[in-house]
């Protein structure tokens, strides 16, 4: 119970130290919503058809995949990368705080920012543009199943991907390489219009999965043809974002450091 107390007091203290980041408040929690907000402006008459999807709609399910993943992925691999280079971490691990509460203040971060995006999203998707969103317990059920999976190996796979690099060079390291997965993964531009080849090189990455997941979610099911497979793949989805969850625990377990290269 100590340890868990503490690691709500770590959450705490987590979130005032990232509401005063305003770059990272920005570019990983307000973005996404931002751009919805102007896709779903600069495209509408692209999408007048009576009944039919609108911008908002076309580009929500994108907006909650990118969300997901700056959130968790983007958030840790910054933070952390960041906090060991600064000495934080060598200094916490001297204190009689027990490890664990740290980690715990870490996933307490993601789950508040990445609940409370979503919920952003969500109503601005609703009253801003009009979407119109499922009523199924089903679609929910996906929805809660992917963002969930998404969440944990985003941020297990942000901590290990955080010792790539130094706090000085580990946000090139990670938006550069995250711009253009977004681009592939169909967050951006609409899945059917990017190359075969890209399409095979995304498949690889767990933002693609969890896009298509949103996709399955919030778009009709006439448009499941417009995937690779042809279907919405739901099992398979959740299967592969499994999998990059686990390995991203592993990955983290094993490359995680308390101080940086050539200290002890």
């Amino acid at each position: 119970m100590n340890t868990l107390a503490l690691g709500f007091d770590r959450t705490a203290l987590e979130l005032r130290m990232y509401s005063r980041e305003k770059e990272a408040v920005f570019f990983s929690f307000l973005f996404p919503i931002l751009l919805l907000s102007l896709f779903s402006v600069i495209f509408s008459s692209q999408f007048d058809d009576p009944g039919g999807m609108t911008a908002g709609q076309y580009f929500l399910p994108g907006m909650v995949a990118a969300g997901v993943v700056l959130t968790s992925f983007q958030t840790m691999a910054l933070s952390v990368a960041t906090e060991r280079d600064d000495g934080t971490l060598k200094r916490l691990r001297s204190t009689p705080m027990p490890p664990v509460a740290y980690f715990l203040g870490k996933v307490g971060l993601v789950a508040v920012s990445s609940v409370t995006q979503m919920v952003l999203l969500l109503v601005v998707a609703r009253l801003a543009f009009g979407v119109e969103l499922p009523t199924s317990p089903d679609r929910w059920a996906v929805f809660a199943a992917v963002f969930l999976l998404g969440l944990v190996g985003g941020t297990v796979l942000g901590v290990a991907y955080s010792s790539l690099s130094t706090a000085r060079s580990i946000g090139a390291v990670v938006i550069g390489p995250m711009l253009v997965l977004q681009f592939i993964s169909g967050v951006y531009i609409g899945w059917d219009s990017v190359p075969g080849w890209l399409q095979q090189v995304a498949a690889v990455f767990p933002l693609k999965w969890i896009a298509q997941g949103m996709r399955s979610v919030f778009f009709p099911d006439g448009m499941a043809s417009t995937e690779m497979a042809g279907s919405w793949e739901t099992g398979r989805t959740l299967l592969v974002l499994a999998a990059w969850a686990v390995g991203g625990l592993v990955l983290c377990t094993r490359t995680f450091r308390w101080s940086k290269r050539g200290t002890v």
